[in-house]
Formats: C-alpha cells, structure tokens, sequence
C-alpha cells in the first residue's frame, strides 16, 4: 500500500481536485479494463458527491452502493481509492476490517453496499474518494466500474472557536467589572481615610482650643490670686 505525504488542503486546491476527477475515473477505468475475466456483465456505481465532516470527528463514513446485470454469481470486490494534491493512492488492499486502523471497510454484497470509514479524521483527510466494484472473474470491461468519487472535505470546529470567542468575551466582561469595582472601592476607602484625618484634625484642633482655655483660666485665677495676696500685704504693712 502506497502512502502518501498529505498537507492541508485549500478551496482553491480542492476545486482543482474536483476538475481531475472525471480524468481520473478513466484512468481508473481503462486499469480495470486490464484487470479482468464472463461476458455480458454490466456494473454501474454510485456514491455522494460531498461530504462535508468537522476536524477531530471522531469517524467519517462514505457511501458506496452498486448494481449490475449479467455478471457472474460469485461475489464482487471492492476497491477503494483517495486522490488528493499530490498523487492517487490506493486504499485497503488488505481488506482493512480491522477498525483500529485509518480506515475500514465494510462490505454488504449481498445489498449491494459498501461503506468507507475514515477514522480520526483530520484536515490532511480532504480529499476525493472512489469507490470502484470488480467482478474478478469476468473479462467484460463493464464488470469493472469506478463511482464519480465523493469530496471529503474537513472543517475546522467553528463551534470551538465561538465557545472560545463566548469564554474571552466574558472573561473581559468579567476583567472590566473587577477593574470597575477596584477603582470604586479605592476611592470609598481614599474618602473615608480623608474624613477620617479631616475628624482626626477637627479633635485634635478642639482638644488644643479647650486646653488652651483651661490653661488660660488658670492663668487668669492665678493672676487674680497673685494680685489680691499683694494689695493684701500693703494694706498690712500701711
């Protein structure tokens, strides 16, 4: 199995994928031409044009559904193939039913299904996937047929990065309303610290006022008593 090296795709990229993909079911087309063994046998395939799945999904599944005429009664095979930027690769040449695995297929021949799960989908996922139906034991060219292939394209969450917008926004909310609420209560307290001084002072001021008048009153008292005990002593001495 050819594995290739995958970068994130863009719309542009993908528009052009989209153009190579008539291209490239012929080519799929005249390999299977080769390929093959009952004549008479007709196959026709179809799958969904687009799928469109969210980045880190745990599972994208793809659809492929077929039906034939004239083919032999032993069971068909499915193949799967992923053309990308670089180049085609081809997918599950070992069955892939293990689901542990970045794919797996599950085959209802016997309806006429088959599905591709892509598991742990990520953005270098994007890509157009074929679904082709083969009847080994047929060398018919048409029991040997590729669906139009459906363009998986991967998505970034636009859920996560509206939560992440929500979450900032309300933690901004949040930062004002602190930032708001700090400034008011250091103005309350810077007020009440000047009030607080302002009626510090004011006591202080009438506590002076009144020891000063208590200090006055007993100059004055001494004073009055220092000039009675005088004129007191002249009366005597006369």
């Amino acid at each position: 199995m050819h594995t290739a090296h995958h970068r994130t795709r863009t719309p542009q990229e993908m528009e052009t994928v989209k153009g190579s993909r008539i291209v490239l079911g012929l080519e799929i087309s005249l390999i299977l031409f080769y390929v093959g063994a009952a004549r008479g046998c007709r196959v026709s395939v179809s799958q969904p044009p687009y799928l469109e799945v969210d980045y880190n999904q745990e599972a994208a599944t793809i659809q492929c559904s077929f039906t034939h005429m004239g083919c032999p009664s032993q069971q068909p095979k499915s193949l799967w193939f992923r053309y990308g930027v670089d180049q085609p690769e081809n997918l599950c040449l070992d069955r892939c039913t293990n689901n542990a695995g970045k794919f797996t297929v599950k085959e209802a021949l016997t309806e006429n299904q088959v599905t591709l799960t892509v598991n742990r989908v990520m953005l270098n996922d994007s890509a157009i996937y074929i679904c082709g139906i083969i009847f080994p034991n047929s060398k018919e060219p048409g029991a040997k047929q590729t669906g139009e292939g459906t363009t998986l394209v991967v998505r970034e969450r636009k859920e996560l990065h509206s939560l992440l917008i929500a979450v900032l926004s309300l933690l901004s909310i949040y930062i004002t309303g602190a930032l708001v609420i700090f400034i008011v209560l250091s103005k309350s307290k810077s007020n009440s610290l000047r009030n607080k001084e302002t009626e510090d002072s004011r006591k202080k001021k009438s506590a002076r006022r009144i020891f000063q008048e208590i200090a006055q009153e007993l100059y004055s008292k001494r004073h009055m008593e220092t000039t009675t005990s005088a004129k007191r002593t002249n009366v005597t001495s006369v």
